[in-house]
């Protein structure tokens, strides 16, 4: 202040210096101190690029699921058919495939050869070696048992199924005399098979 200057409102002093009034504010004009703060700020824009990358790993997972799942099943179809398959020629007629299973269990008595004309969904090394084992101990309970059958006969067939039918005969030196009758499913895969025995 000067000299004789009269006292009024302070005014603030230069910079650095204390300031003990607040700047004034026009008459209708908002008040700084009430005015609220700013809302938060938005999170920024995330775009659509993260759900088509965990969209394109499900797409994926699927297809792979599926590509196993077919792997699987055709490794199955696959094994069921080909365990079917036969191997070699079976007989050229239904009667004739009859024939020589039984000529290779009663008169070979060899398993391996009448399994040999068993078809390959039925085929139990296990049964047929039982079979040929029975025809042995009838041979070495009775006395020079012979086996005989009638000429096998075709009952029915259908396409690439028949039943054939025939008499076994058993007799002994002593005499004895056995009769069973015999019906066999034969089927034609690669020429005919026996597959079931009644």
């Amino acid at each position: 202040m000067f000299p004789g200057q009269p006292a009024g409102p302070s005014q603030p002093e230069g910079p650095g210096g204390p300031t003990s009034a607040a700047a004034p504010t026009q008459p209708g004009a908002p008040n700084p101190s009430s005015i609220p703060p700013a809302p938060p700020a938005y999170p920024p824009y995330q775009g659509t690029a993260e759900p088509k990358k965990k969209r394109g790993l499900l797409i994926a997972a699927i297809a792979l699921v599926v590509i196993m799942v077919l792997c699987v099943g055709g490794g199955v179809v696959a094994f069921l058919t080909l365990r079917d398959t036969e191997s070699g020629e079976g007989a050229k007629e239904p009667a004739v495939a009859v024939d020589e299973f039984l000529t290779a269990v009663y008169k070979d008595r060899d398993a391996t050869k009448a399994a040999s004309r068993v078809c390959a969904a039925s085929r139990d090394d296990d049964k047929i070696a039982a079979k040929v084992a029975e025809v042995e101990k009838y041979a070495s309970t009775y006395q020079n048992p012979r086996f005989r059958w009638t000429t096998p006969k075709v009952d029915n067939q259908t396409g690439e199924r028949a039943t054939v039918s025939t008499r076994l005969t058993m007799t002994t030196a002593d005499e004895k005399v056995a009769d069973q009758e015999l019906r066999f499913t034969v089927v034609q895969k690669t020429g005919w098979w026996v597959c079931e025995v009644a």
